[in-house]
């Protein structure tokens, strides 16, 4: 029998809610030239000279917010999950490890080199494709492996936003609450730079695409078309009715990022009077920095100041049975 290998992907935390910690995971982040698409030298003296040490004691602030007992909770749910696959998985050893940060990629891909697997599938835990994530994490991958002796055979799943059983397992998360004492529902993904949006299809600009009506042929691997038709999957799940969702982007950097902007899109509901409120985030699979705070708390805070009374935050999916279901589906197609 074959030895199998499945390498769980996701973005990272810093090792602890302190400024020395943050700061090193943003300086390893941010200086990605996939993350920030920018020419090399004026990538450097922005991440380095500007955003790290304006941001640093912001997102330390945050993230001694969001530090649970067991830590970063991205982090700890996604040991819990690589555990339960274990467990599930006879024939495949379950590894997991951070783009960014530890657990880190590096000493897991070494321990998979070493345990000389004949199988190794790759699964970055980000639904929708983008080159800031996916790609980032599949090329550092694939630069190591090409430098092994003897190689596995290799399996990227480059995304799974329109898997049946991952669009079950976000609708069973969305239905633990009674969609009818909510008047609408947000899907919130994190927001991308327009120009990273028009790389993946130059012949045709994000601004005149169809993507928010359609999937269009061109939009297979385009971030925010995916986005979209994920929102079109669960409304379809869900049996919501047109007008009472609605598609937005959070984390944005500058006006020129994907929108509708989440927090525009908050402050006019409450605006126009929407007292209650239900917000998905379906491009994250874990709670983390951008779900836990930025969603549940600064987004029920900004909810309220402009008259709503409750923004409520859809859980994640983390390690729940569901979550673990849909990851086996998604790793025998």
């Amino acid at each position: 029998m074959n030895k199998k290998a499945l390498l769980l992907i996701n973005v990272g935390s810093p090792d602890a809610p302190e400024k020395k910690a943050v700061k090193r995971f943003l300086s390893e982040f941010l200086n990605d030239k996939l993350v920030i698409d920018l020419p090399y030298l004026f990538r450097k003296i922005l991440v380095n000279l500007i955003i790290i040490p304006f941001r640093t004691k912001h997102s330390t602030s945050l993230y001694k917010k969001l530090w649970t007992k067991d830590g970063s909770p991205l982090i700890s749910y996604t040991k819990s999950l690589t555990s339960k696959l274990n467990e599930k998985l006879d024939d495949t050893d379950v590894f997991s490890a951070m783009r960014y940060g530890n657990p880190s990629l590096e000493k897991a891909l070494d321990t998979i080199n070493s345990g000389k697997y004949e199988n190794l599938t790759i699964l970055p835990l980000f639904p929708q494709y983008a080159t800031s994530t996916s790609k980032s994490a599949i090329d550092t991958i694939e630069k190591t492996i090409n430098k092994w002796i003897n190689k596995p055979e290799i399996k990227i799943i480059k995304q799974f936003y329109n898997n049946s059983e991952f669009i079950k397992a976000v609708c069973s998360k969305i239905r633990m609450h009674e969609l009818s004492n909510y008047e609408h529902i947000i899907f919130s993904y994190h927001a991308l730079p327009i120009r990273q949006i028009n790389k993946i299809h130059p012949d045709h600009k994000e601004e005149n695409c169809y993507c928010n009506r359609s999937l269009p042929i061109h939009g297979k691997f385009c971030y925010k078309a995916t986005c979209y038709e994920t929102t079109r999957l669960l409304a379809k799940e869900l049996n919501l009715k047109e007008g009472f969702f609605t598609t937005s982007f959070q984390s944005r950097m500058s006006k020129n990022w994907t929108k509708p902007f989440t927090k525009d899109t908050i402050i006019k509901l409450a605006k126009t009077g929407k007292k209650n409120v239900l917000i998905v985030s379906p491009a994250f699979v874990a709670d983390c920095l951008e779900t836990c705070i930025e969603l549940a708390q600064e987004g029920q805070e900004l909810f309220q100041q402009y008259g709503g009374k409750k923004l409520q935050l859809v859980e994640n999916l983390n390690d729940s049975d569901t979550w673990i279901n849909a990851i086996l589906n998604i790793n025998n197609k």
